[in-house]
């Protein structure tokens, strides 16, 4: 049952995100007040259904436009971290829906990880120092314009929602399209052919907002605990896809909180509970 629920959330979120019909129809994007406003999720602007914006692009934004500090969105990430940590890469993400569909997909031999994971884990958070942060705020191109790095040369999510939609409905989009966009969709078809055998693999190893969120997992509102009945059998960690011991670390980085390891606990030990209460055997 609860994997039904986080399932419908999903779609309906992306749904909802992105319930701009006409510009599907059209290829326009949508530029009306909502445009705006940040979605806790990896939701390109430039999708033509887009309502919002993603936090991720309105900080590179701002970056590129010579301003050193945005308020709203970092204020944006601190205050949807603090509350949900990556509750929202698990119910609340387009492109993490996207995998998890992928990821249905019969396969000779599924993986919950890469080999190398202990360290490839780490390569999300230099995507967010270096193409997030530095390189759009320290190099110009030669009419001295700054480029959003993650954004223009790595987001998957930017190429499935904005890129592909956007040049299949432009012949001038598609005459022009050239090595960058071969580049992404080349990128795009890596990831999601590694996420039919591979669980989130962009998740757990390129996503920046994940990085962010992953601050914010043993001090946000929405937390797990576990209580001094678990037996410490492994079973949390055996239904769990992103390989977590959660007996261990309740709270860990890589936890998206898709509730798996609650589940599957024969002895009912691990509880959501909220920020004053969960930090026991976190230790």
């Amino acid at each position: 049952m609860g994997k039904r629920i986080r399932f419908w959330v999903q779609i309906a979120f992306t749904a909802l995100t992105n319930g701009y019909i006409f510009g599907f129809l059209t290829g326009k994007i949508y530029t009306g007040p909502t445009k705006t406003i940040c979605v806790p999720g990896l939701n390109c602007y430039s999708c033509p259904g887009a309502l919002g914006s993603c936090p991720i692009g309105a900080l590179q934004a701002v970056l590129t436009g010579g301003s050193r500090f945005s308020f709203y969105a970092v204020g944006f990430l601190l205050l949807f971290g603090s509350l949900f940590g990556r509750f929202i890469c698990g119910w609340l993400c387009p492109f993490g829906l996207a995998q998890d569909l992928l990821y249905k997909i019969l396969f000779p031999r599924k993986r919950k990880n890469l080999p190398g994971h202990q360290w490839l884990v780490r390569v999300k958070y230099l995507v967010l120092v270096i193409l997030v942060i530095l390189l759009p705020m320290v190099v110009t191109g030669e009419f001295g314009q700054r480029s959003p790095w993650f954004c223009q040369y790595l987001c998957p999510s930017g190429t499935l929602m904005a890129g592909l939609p956007l040049v299949a409905s432009s012949p001038a989009l598609q005459e022009a399209a050239g090595f960058l966009f071969d580049w992404k969709v080349a990128l795009l078809l890596l990831l999601l052919l590694l996420a039919i055998g591979v669980y989130r693999p962009f998740c757990k190893y390129l996503c920046p907002l994940g990085a962010v969120y992953s601050f914010f997992n043993s001090v946000a509102c929405y937390q797990y605990r576990v209580e001094d009945t678990c037996i410490q059998c492994g079973k949390c960690q055996e239904a769990c896809k992103m390989d977590i011991r959660t007996w261990k670390q309740p709270n860990s980085p890589e936890c998206i909180r898709c509730g798996d390891c609650i589940r599957a606990c024969p002895v009912q030990a691990i509880q959501k509970e909220p920020l004053f209460r969960g930090r026991k055997k976190e230790e």
